[in-house]
C-alpha cells in the first residue's frame, strides 16, 4: 500500500487521518482497567508473558542505557522548577576520545513528543549528541515536564489531569530556564550552546521573550525545523486545527490531561506493523510522512522500530492545542484560555504575543524544504524578526521534512555537520 508522496494527493490523503488524531487525542490516556483488559487479550493471543517487549536491539532501553551500550559515559541528573516539576537530564560528559579541561557545554531541546531520546536515535557517528560529545562539548539532554523522563512533582500525580494543566508556555517559563540553570551551576560554564528541534525552538523564542536576561547566558543558538508561526501548516494538524480547542474542553471533562505517552500498547502496535520486515511497513512509514512532510530517501528504517519505541514520549493536552492555535491565529502568542480564561490569566480578552526583537543570542535556523510544519514561509517571517540571525541555512536536498531534523540517515551532513561549524564561531 502506497500514497501520493509527491504533492497534492499526499495532503488529501492526509485529511483521512484527521478524524482519527481527533478521537486520539481524547482517548489517549484510557483508564487503566481498560489498559489491563486489552493487555489481558493480547497476551492471550500471542501466548506470551510479556509481549510487549521488542526483539529489536534498543526499544526497551532507555536513554542513558542506549548512550552507555554505544561505550559513551552518561550521567543523570534531576532539577525542580519553580512550580514543583521534576525534570531529569541526561549527559554525555565526554565523548569517546576521554575527558578533559574546559569543554564548551552543548544543551540540547526536545521537540513535541519527544525525549533526550531523540538526540541519539542513530549510530554514533550520525547522531547529534554522540557527535558534539565526540567534538569536544559537555552535552546536557533535556527532558520537559510530562515526557517519559519527567513525570514527577513535588506534590502532583500524573494520574491526575491537575498534573497536566500546562502548555509550552510554562515550558519556556520554567523548564528551559531551570534547565539552563542547572547545567550552568553544575559546570561552572557562563553560557551555554543551544540546539532545539521544533518545540525545542519554540520554547527558546519564547523564553528569551518573558525572560530575555536569558540571552547571555547563551553563546549560540541553532534552531532546527524552528517552529514559531504556522500560517502555512500543511497536513493533518492543518485539517484539525479549527476543532482543536472543542478537542481539548472534551478531554478535560472527561479528565484526560494527557497526549500520546509512551505505553506498552504502543510499542507493541510499532514491533508488530513498522517492522521493517512487516508487509505494513510501507503504511507506518507514509503516515510519518503525512504528519511531517514528503521524503522518502531519509526515513532510516531499520532504525524506525527503535525510535518508535521512545518516540511519542507523551506531553499535554495542552501543550498540543496549543500548536493548533498558532495555526488559526497567524501569530507567535501565548496559549489562548477563552475570553474569560484570558481575563483571569493574562487581564485582557486574547493573549499575549511573544516579542521576537528580545532574542538577542546569535541565532542559526536550519530548515527543510518540504517541511510541513515549519513550512519555508513561516520560517522567512520568524527570521525577518529575528533581530541577531547568524545563520539561514536552507537544507541542500530537495526533499527534507520535520522529522529528518532528528532522525534523518543523512542529517549528519546535511545539517549536523553545519550546526558544528556554526558554533565553532562562538
Amino acid at each position: 500500500m502506497t500514497f501520493d508522496l509527491s504533492s497534492q494527493g499526499m495532503k488529501t490523503t492526509a485529511a483521512a487521518w484527521v478524524a482519527f488524531l481527533g478521537i486520539a487525542g481524547v482517548l489517549c490516556a484510557p483508564p487503566a482497567h481498560v489498559v489491563d483488559e486489552v493487555k489481558a487479550r493480547l497476551r492471550a493471543r500471542y501466548h506470551s508473558a510479556d509481549f510487549s517487549k521488542s526483539e529489536h536491539w534498543g526499544a526497551n532501553m532507555t536513554t542513558p542505557e542506549l548512550i552507555e551500550a554505544f561505550g559513551y559515559p552518561v550521567e543523570i541528573h534531576h532539577v525542580t522548577t519553580e512550580d514543583g516539576y521534576i525534570l531529569e537530564m541526561h549527559r554525555i560528559p565526554h565523548g569517546l576520545s576521554g575527558p578533559s579541561e574546559n569543554r564548551p557545554v552543548a544543551f540540547l531541546e526536545h521537540c513535541l513528543l519527544c525525549s533526550s531520546a531523540d538526540y541519539i536515535m542513530n549510530l554514533p557517528e550520525k547522531a547529534l549528541a554522540y557527535k558534539l560529545a565526540d567534538a569536544g562539548y559537555d552535552v546536557w539532554l533535556s527532558n520537559m515536564r510530562g515526557n517519559t523522563y519527567s513525570r514527577n512533582h513535588v506534590e502532583l500525580d500524573p494520574e491526575d489531569i491537575s498534573f497536566w494543566q500546562f502548555s509550552w508556555d510554562e515550558l519556556a517559563y520554567y523548564d528551559v530556564p531551570a534547565s539552563i540553570d542547572y547545567v550552568l551551576g553544575m559546570t561552572g560554564a557562563e553560557a551555554v550552546y543551544y540546539a532545539g528541534w521544533s518545540m525545542g525552538t519554540t520554547v527558546f523564542w519564547a523564553m528569551m521573550s518573558e525572560k530575555p536576561e536569558y540571552n547571555e547566558k547563551v553563546r549560540a543558538m541553532a534552531a532546527m525545523a524552528p517552529v514559531a508561526f504556522m500560517n502555512n501548516a500543511e497536513g493533518p494538524i492543518m485539517a484539525l486545527a479549527p476543532y482543536s480547542d472543542d478537542l481539548d474542553f472534551m478531554a478535560t471533562l472527561l479528565g484526560v490531561g494527557e497526549f500520546l505517552p509512551s505505553s506498552d500498547l504502543l510499542d507493541h502496535f510499532v514491533e508488530t506493523y513498522c517492522d521493517s520486515e512487516a508487509v505494513t511497513a510501507e503504511v507506518c512509514y507514509n503516515f510519518l510522512f503525512l504528519l511531517a512532510g514528503p521524503d522518502p530517501d531519509e526515513i532510516p528504517k531499520d532504525f524506525l522500530p527503535i525510535i518508535l519505541a521512545h518516540t511519542p514520549a507523551g506531553a499535554s493536552v495542552h501543550t498540543v492545542n496549543h500548536y493548533a492555535q498558532l495555526v488559526m491565529s497567524g501569530v507567535f502568542g501565548k496559549y489562548d484560555y477563552g475570553l474569560i480564561g484570558n481575563l483571569n490569566h493574562y487581564g485582557q480578552n486574547t493573549p499575549p504575543l511573544f516579542n521576537l526583537s528580545r532574542v538577542t543570542a546569535p541565532v542559526g535556523l536550519f530548515w527543510g524544504s518540504t517541511d510541513w510544519l515549519a513550512d519555508p514561509t513561516d520560517v522567512a517571517r520568524l527570521a525577518e524578526g529575528l533581530p541577531n540571525l547568524a545563520l539561514n541555512h536552507k537544507v541542500d536536498k530537495e526533499e527534507f521534512n520535520h522529522l529528518d531534523f532528528g532522525w534523518g540517515i543523512h542529517a549528519d551532513e546535511l545539517v549536523y555537520r553545519h550546526i558544528l561549524d556554526f558554533f565553532a564561531n562562538y
